[in-house]
């Protein structure tokens, strides 16, 4: 049900943005090849100079290999709030870009070359986060919830994908963490720099 200054902004012609974050747990021996998937995107991402429909393919892609990879979900967590102001609404996507980006190994470094012999000892981590900030215009009840189930998850990952193929997207972050092969993120790390993960 729309709240009473949701109504009257409506009425008044203003645009409706609903900004959230989702943090997403994975864990498992098998989780270090999505770090590929990841890196991909983040690469795609910077070659085009920012393109939000570049950012958004990537997303998509993003997305999908989540819910493959859904039998490996462990824990969750999501915030936003809905901003009647496009310079707030961005204001709020920056702070939170900020957050993510100061989070625990989530600095992305792109190797022009990597050494395969190289790649073979490193460690593989057993634990990934992967954060998505968006700012999508109008409402977005998959996203303007409580995600923190694996059903309601899966509703919010495949409205990301809905919002994207909708055009409705107008901001988007992908952070990682670690953000690259050989990095490990502890059990005791996940708890210091993620409190707010609840288990799914």
């Amino acid at each position: 049900m729309a709240s009473w200054r949701d109504r009257f902004n409506q009425f008044s012609g203003k645009t409706r943005f609903a900004v959230c974050r989702i943090f997403i747990h994975l864990a498992g021996k098998e989780v270090a090849p999505f770090l590929g998937i990841l890196n991909e995107a983040a690469s795609q991402a910077v070659e085009s100079d920012g393109d939000l429909s570049v950012l958004g393919e990537g997303l998509v892609e993003i997305c999908q290999g989540l819910l493959q990879y859904q039998t490996y979900w462990r824990s969750a967590a999501n915030e936003g709030d809905v901003i009647w102001n496009e310079g707030e609404a961005g204001d709020y996507v920056n702070e939170l870009f900020t957050d993510s980006a100061q989070r625990y190994m989530s600095g992305v470094e792109l190797d022009d070359g990597d050494d395969v012999d190289a790649s073979l000892s490193l460690p593989i981590t057993q634990n990934l986060i992967v954060m998505i900030t968006i700012a999508a215009e109008g409402e977005v009840p998959a996203l303007e919830t409580d995600l923190a189930s694996l059903r309601a998850l899966e509703a919010g990952l495949k409205e990301i994908i809905n919002l994207h193929y909708s055009d409705r997207l107008r901001a988007i972050q992908v952070h990682f963490s670690p953000s690259r092969l050989g990095d490990e993120l502890d059990s005791d790390q996940l708890l210091e720099f993620f409190p707010e993960l609840i288990p799914l």
